[in-house]
């Protein structure tokens, strides 16, 4: 029941709704999530924590980049079942919608990096 409470509590943030409704769309770097929600990077990081540790959340690797993708709820059927409510709950809002178009635009750094590293000083 605990781990449950801590999904829910994980899912009753607005931020972490739209975190969750841009990660549905696809694989993202914090860098891509900054310039959408524009937060800063602590912030967007304590918010990814969160939802990492309610096990909605995947993360991986790259270098010193690190990807994150919604979690696929294989291990844990409530997950998956709670995810995709929670993903067609949000379909219709206005702030989902404006986060998608920004998506669009939206540069991941690591791959200007690995064009140009001069780009980044």
């Amino acid at each position: 029941m605990k781990k449950t409470a801590q999904i829910f509590q994980a899912l009753s943030d607005e931020t972490r709704l739209r975190v969750i409704k841009l990660l549905e769309e696809r694989e993202l770097c914090v860098c891509e999530l900054i310039q959408v929600l524009d937060m800063s990077q602590p912030r967007i990081s304590r918010h990814l924590s969160v939802l990492k540790n309610a096990g909605l959340v995947d993360d991986r690797r790259e270098g010193k980049w690190v990807y994150y993708s919604l979690c696929d709820g294989n291990e844990n059927k409530a997950i998956k079942t709670i995810l995709k409510t929670m993903t067609l709950l949000a379909n219709d809002n206005s702030a989902v919608k404006k986060d998608k178009k920004k998506l669009k635009k939206a540069v991941r750094l690591s791959e200007i990096e690995r064009i140009c590293p001069r780009c980044l000083q």
